[in-house]
């Protein structure tokens, strides 16, 4: 049919298309960028106009009209729908989905950008009321007047006051009856961060950071910097300068760090560098704070915006440099869902507002090497560390010639014992939490599996549970073996038990552990980083969360319990990655006056790996694996797609990807490699069996080409909704 207009609206719903409908009876048309309620099927869905046409494949008589149009003006500009139709067609991934993950939660069910809140606050009767007598009889009514207090006489939302004080409505009851407090709606405004202070000065730079600045500089327009320095070396302190320069230009910056656990530590320090408090955007946040702090970057209030992966979608008028920290983190990657890498939006971004992206860390990814070394980046070199401090000493520790007791070894415990005594603090680093990985029969050998998944059951000695990592599965520890009655015994380590040696062996030095696990509790991650960063832990026990870019000053031992994990992988990114996680953690080592020391604990001390690794650093690692990459043509030198399909029976898996091969090969591109299908490493997970196909071509177009054409039939194959599926273009976990 032909129209003077018709909407193509974005639906959160797995198919790759948009859908066409009649503007609302009233008003003039939503423009693009803004919400729409239309009928959907017997339901209503809130959608995005993504753009006007004036005509349709439709027949007039069966075009339905939108309901209503949800916001007075686009919620989104022409730059984030631009953004987000690149990562639907690169990911080849439904355009509706893409936009569910680009808008906040609230904005996705419909809610308004600013939205009517509950908040309470205090009365001219509250403020007088003496909280010290109150508390002696009502200590949870006193901790909420006085919260109450603090917050002035705006009040404070409810949902942020459930998050501060999780029990408060029943203190609130009493005062409310008394007249101490009131609650009222309020319409959310604008946030605007405040202005912490002029800022304060920094550090004067070494040579290698002048340089580095310098050349970041000249930048004009889109240009990609990687920004290659060693732990320690200052990359934090040339973020800071560029940002000041644009910040004083009225521009906007965007930071994205890898995990939730450095944002404190960062904002804290741009804060008072920079005096202006960042808007923050992770997903702890509550709905409403997460809209405020995403409101105030559309708007352009906030000049700079700092969060985690999800972070790149978030609107930004007068963006004016992209900062991704920490860039070669798995973290950037989302692996559910819309498969995205924020590193790689970010480049995309900053082509298309023509500015500069700057990613730093001490051990670029491959594929980030490869392209400086074709002069598509620049690399920028900081080959030392800041301040005059020395690189880490790196040792091995030979277990098959020291044996180790729960993980520990003589040499290391004698290491720990010398720096504790030195007033340092020490990390112990294993990458496996839990008790121990496994529990065995001492008699038969039957070893604890899940019955949802190929995966065995992680002790947890504290709760006295058997815990899945991969489905969450939990059963009570067993006492006996389930096979033959025998006993059983945990088999190998985690951070629990590390946790628990090293209290056996130091029980006058405070032990802190820091993983997932011990850190679920809101604030307790932010807690534990700040003991550990004043020093109040003599000891750190933990996984990768405390490898990532922290700084402990008085850190001056770093212990790498099981070095070998990931020595013998399967995936071709092996070696990488362990070089970049052991590197990562060692850097914690000697930041400031006192020179670090690291001990790698390994059974396979002769490993051509290790050499390369503590002569030639990183940096002869990667070399020789660009090498081996090249030869072998996989990831950077060509480029890869994986099909996933899992289904409640194992024949339905293959057979889909069965058909998914035979579709491929149809048709008929030259330059692509068809690899499968093939059980994934975990065949089975929470219940179902997963299968694998991968797809690699040395033209990047050819293999697009291919996926366009893929994912369209493949929604529309009855065999599929057997199934489910997903297509992930770049994918960094394949085995």
């Amino acid at each position: 049919m032909t129209s003077t207009c018709i909407l193509k609206v974005a639906i959160n719903v797995p198919l790759s298309r948009e859908f066409d409908y009649l503007p609302a009876d009233r008003g003039a048309p939503a423009p693009p960028g803004s919400r729409v309620l239309v009928p959907f099927g017997r339901r209503r869905q809130v959608g995005v106009v993504m753009a006007h046409s004036d005509s349709s494949e439709l027949p007039a008589s069966k075009m339905r009209h939108s309901l209503a149009t949800l916001d007075d003006k686009p919620l989104l500009g022409d730059d984030d729908l631009w953004l987000i139709r690149f990562a639907s067609n690169y990911y080849h991934h439904p355009i509706g989905e893409v936009v569910a993950a680009a808008l906040p939660t609230l904005l996705r069910q419909g809610k308004a950008l600013y939205p009517r809140v509950a908040c309470v606050a205090i009365t001219d009767a509250g403020e007088s009321v003496d909280s010290g007598m109150l508390a002696k009889r009502a200590p949870r009514q006193a901790e909420l007047l006085d919260l109450l207090r603090d917050a002035g006489g705006n009040g404070i939302d409810v949902e942020s006051l459930t998050e501060q004080l999780p029990n408060w409505r029943r203190a609130a009851k009493t005062l409310l009856e008394k007249g101490l407090i009131s609650r009222f709606e309020a319409v959310a405004d604008e946030a605007q961060p405040a202005a912490t202070c002029p800022g304060e000065p920094g550090p004067e730079l070494d040579e290698y950071q002048r340089q580095a600045l310098s050349s970041i500089r000249k930048a004009k327009g889109f240009e990609v910097f990687v920004l290659d320095g060693v732990t320690g070396s200052g990359k934090t302190e040339i973020y800071l300068q560029l940002m000041r320069e644009v910040l004083d230009h009225d521009k906007q910056v965007l930071v994205l760090v890898p995990e939730i656990g450095l944002t404190p530590q960062l904002v804290s320090r741009l804060s008072s560098r920079l005096g202006v408090a960042p808007a923050v955007l992770h997903s702890r946040l509550t709905d409403t704070a997460r809209l405020s702090s995403w409101r105030s970057a559309r708007s352009g209030a906030a000049k700079l915006v700092v969060g985690t992966r999800s972070a790149i979608f978030t609107p930004l008028p007068d963006v004016g440099l992209i900062v991704i920290d920490e860039e070669h983190d798995h973290s950037f990657k989302q692996q559910e869902g819309l498969r995205y890498s924020a590193r790689d939006l970010a480049i995309a971004r900053a082509k298309h507002h023509d500015i500069a992206v700057v990613l730093g860390s001490a051990t670029p990814t491959l594929e980030m090497l490869q392209h400086c070394a074709a002069g598509n980046f620049q690399r920028v070199v900081l080959p030392e560390r800041a301040g005059g401090a020395k690189p880490p000493t790196l040792r091995l520790v030979d277990l098959s010639r020291a044996a180790a007791s729960d993980g520990l070894s003589d040499v290391l415990l004698k290491s720990i014992r010398q720096h504790l005594l030195a007033g340092g603090q020490a990390l112990i680093f294993l990458n496996r939490r839990g008790f121990a990985p496994t529990l065995i029969c001492a008699s038969c050998g039957h070893v604890s599996e899940c019955e949802r998944c190929d995966s065995r059951m992680t002790v947890h000695a504290k709760d006295k549970q058997l815990r899945c990592h991969h489905c969450g599965a939990t059963r009570i520890l067993d006492t006996s073996c389930s096979a033959c009655g025998s006993e059983v015994r945990p088999l190998g380590e985690g951070t629990q038990r590390l946790e628990q040696a090293l209290c056996e062996h130091f029980p006058d030095h405070r032990i802190e552990r820091i993983d997932s696990d011990s850190t679920q509790k809101k604030g307790a991650i932010d807690a534990a980083l700040a003991l550990a960063e004043q020093g109040g832990a003599d000891i750190l026990v933990g996984t990768q969360m405390l490898s990532k870019g922290h700084h402990f000053p008085q850190l001056t031992l770093v212990g790498i319990v099981n070095a070998d994990q990931g020595l013998f992988g399967t995936d071709f990114r092996s070696a990488e990655r362990l070089a970049q996680s052991i590197v990562q953690v060692a850097g914690r080592a000697g930041r400031e006056s006192r020179q670090g020391e690291v001990i790698i604990q390994t059974a396979f001390p002769d490993n051509p790996f290790w050499q390369r690794l503590i002569n030639g650093g990183y940096g002869q690692v990667a070399n020789d694996a660009l090498a081996e990459r090249e030869a072998t043509r996989w990831p950077p030198f060509t480029r890869l797609a994986l099909i996933r399909s899992a289904a409640h029976q194992k024949h339905d898996a293959h057979a889909f990807l069965e058909n998914t091969r035979r579709r491929i090969e149809s048709y008929q591109v030259g330059q692509l490699r068809v690899l499968g299908p093939v059980d994934a490493p975990m065949a089975r997970r929470a219940g179902r069996y997963r299968a694998q196909l991968l797809l690699q071509s040395a033209d990047r177009k050819a293999l697009h080409a291919v996926l366009g054409r893929l994912r369209p039939a493949l929604e529309n194959d009855t065999a599929a909704r057997k199934v489910r599926w997903s297509i992930d273009v770049d994918p960094i976990e394949l085995f």
